[in-house]
């Protein structure tokens, strides 16, 4: 069993079963609902959701997309779009109480990817913020 929720706790859910796939994926319309250079989801049959506490808002991103949040801190939770993915619901694995769980097997949309991500693994690393000196 996965469980996850929102930044203030006010949504959880559990998943049961197995992840269909779980990705990073790149496209613009992500990473502007995200506020991140990409997000990483992991796709569910639709019936293994279950939202155990609260209610999302859901928000129509596209003609077909629908992306669901918390109304109270605004974290993104799951999306859904009969159109494309019938039967499927991608839940963010950062909500996810072991986003370790679910490591990434893929990128998706890299046509939409930000140049600069291609380098990303050789910036220097901190274990915390570093030192404004």
């Amino acid at each position: 069993m996965i469980t996850g929720h929102c930044h203030c706790g006010a949504v959880r859910y559990s998943l049961s079963g197995e992840a269909v796939y779980c990705g990073l994926c790149h496209c613009s319309d992500c990473r502007r609902h995200a506020g991140a250079p990409m997000v990483g989801w992991a796709a569910f049959p639709e019936e293994a959701l279950t939202v155990l506490q609260g209610t999302t808002k859901v928000y129509d991103s596209s003609e077909h997309g629908r992306r669901h949040f918390c109304p109270n801190c605004g974290t993104g939770l799951f999306y859904r779009n009969s159109a494309m993915l019938p039967g499927i619901v991608d839940v963010q694995t950062a909500t996810m109480d072991d986003p370790n769980s679910m490591p990434p097997q893929m990128h998706v949309q890299v046509a939409e990817r930000l140049k600069w991500v291609a380098g990303i693994g050789e910036l220097p690393q901190f274990e915390r913020y570093p030192s404004p000196e």
